[in-house]
């Protein structure tokens, strides 16, 4: 029988946190594989990383290569994710066949919760949740992301849930599994592109010590799960409420008519997006995910305070 540290590894890096106690932040790797083009994705993976450095926290990119679960990757590993047509999208179903095939696997929201936990790691960042698509009550399609955050403990620092999405039904599902949905400086919880769902959040916890002092005692009051961070775009780099649903409208209308499902629904709309907003929705995505890198290593830095 396997034990559990045959199928993981560390980079250097990480490894010396490890042993230092520093703290350590998670990332995924779906966001370069999937998530955005290239170069853009491996350059936005090289700043944020650098980012949480600054932070006083080291960053721990995660996917799975040749056969293991790797906790950070070299410069040589983001280039291959960043570009490979054969990297897979990983979630929970899918972790147990990237492994035991020895497949390129880029890791998703869900996938990363549980290698990030398998590895001790309790922060994470990334640019916006899963959750329950639109029409969800004719597809059922929801993330597996909602039932990772229902089941594994791990903080996850994003910009909200991606506002391609029913905000309020996957606001809902969230309730329902008893998900604290956490926003940090307003009231309301944020939806990506856009610093305001018009949804209103659990609570609001702005400091990260706060915050910290929030994850601990849920965790040792033995309710396990994971916490939503939500932080919203700056106001300077969001787009517009109102263009955004009107586009993200269209887009869904056009995956609808071309037959697209399932995994390939989000990337799809993502890259249409793009295409739609002449590339403004990337340079708002980039500027997202790199402004979670800053209240990640803060959080990851005042749990260990």
């Amino acid at each position: 029988m396997s034990t559990l540290h045959t199928f993981i590894e560390y980079s250097a890096e990480v490894a010396a946190a490890r042993a230092a106690g520093t703290p350590i932040v998670a990332l995924e790797s779906t966001i370069i594989s999937h998530g955005m083009p290239y170069p853009q994705n491996v350059q936005t993976a090289r700043d944020v990383e650098q980012i949480i450095r600054n932070g006083g926290a080291v960053p721990a990119t995660i996917a799975v290569l040749d056969g293991k679960i790797r906790i950070g990757l070299s410069e040589a590993e983001l280039e291959l994710l960043g570009q490979s047509p054969e990297a897979l999208k990983v979630s929970r179903r899918d972790l147990p066949y990237v492994l035991a095939s020895g497949k390129i696997g880029a890791t998703t929201v869900a996938a990363t919760m549980i290698c990030a936990a398998l590895a001790g790691i309790q922060v994470f960042v990334t640019g916006g949740i899963g959750g329950v698509h639109r029409g969800a009550e004719i597809s059922f399609d929801i993330s597996a992301d909602l039932q990772e955050l229902a089941q594994t403990s791990v903080a996850v620092v994003c910009a909200g849930a991606k506002s391609i999405l029913d905000i309020g039904l996957t606001l809902e599902y969230l309730e329902t599994h008893g998900v604290p949905v956490i926003a940090i400086g307003q009231d309301n919880f944020a939806a990506f592109y856009t610093p305001d769902s018009g949804f209103k959040a659990d609570f609001r916890i702005d400091a990260a010590a706060d915050q910290a002092r929030f994850l601990r005692t849920k965790w040792a009051l033995g309710l396990a799960g994971g916490v939503v961070i939500a932080n919203p775009v700056p106001a300077e780099q969001a787009m517009e409420r109102a263009e955004i649903e009107r586009i993200t409208a269209q887009a869904l209308a056009e995956a609808a008519a071309q037959g697209i499902a399932g995994k390939a629904v989000t990337p799809y709309l993502l890259a249409r997006i793009k295409a739609l907003t002449e590339g403004r929705s990337l340079a708002t995505n980039i500027a997202l995910v790199k402004h979670n890198a800053v209240a990640g290593a803060r959080l990851a830095v005042a749990l260990v305070a």
